[in-house]
């Protein structure tokens, strides 16, 4: 059974909306969780070079929030406008930017956590690796199976 044009951009839309709908909750809890931080009583024993880190990654969090609910509102906003293949598009680059901003958020809190329990030599160590797990599981493979193809 073929689906027609109408029926893909459906699917897709409603696909890329769900797969939202997976994102957004982990990062709610990590923008949560980050708010809270600078009114713990040991960050006034953090360094400059955990504040800033922890800084970015409050600014990382707030833009990835920024776009993963943005594909959302722009889909209230041209609800039944007939803008369906340019709403998937622009749907789509705001979630892979999004998530990367998510990435980005989630390695500098580990660089802070790991800074904090450690120091700073384990803390880039384990952010480096960190950083290399997003890479390759979330943007690597999807990236080389479409080069294959």
């Amino acid at each position: 059974m073929s689906e027609t044009e109408k029926e893909r951009r459906d699917r897709e839309l409603i696909e890329l909306l769900n797969e939202l709908r997976v994102t957004l909750p982990g990062v709610q809890v990590l923008f949560a969780f980050l708010l809270a931080v600078p009114f713990t009583q040991r960050w006034d024993a953090t360094t400059s070079v955990q504040r800033y880190a922890f800084f970015a990654a409050i600014l990382c969090a707030t833009a990835a929030t920024i776009l993963l609910i943005a594909p959302s509102t722009y889909h209230r906003l041209r609800f039944r406008q007939g803008d369906k293949e340019q709403m998937l598009a622009t749907g789509n680059r705001l979630a892979i930017a999004g998530t990367g901003f998510l990435a980005l958020s989630m390695i500098a809190a580990v660089f802070v956590v790991t800074d904090v329990v450690f120091d700073l030599w384990v803390a880039t160590a384990v952010s480096v690796a960190t950083a290399l797990a997003f890479g390759w599981f979330w943007y690597g493979l999807a990236l080389l199976r479409r080069a294959e193809d």
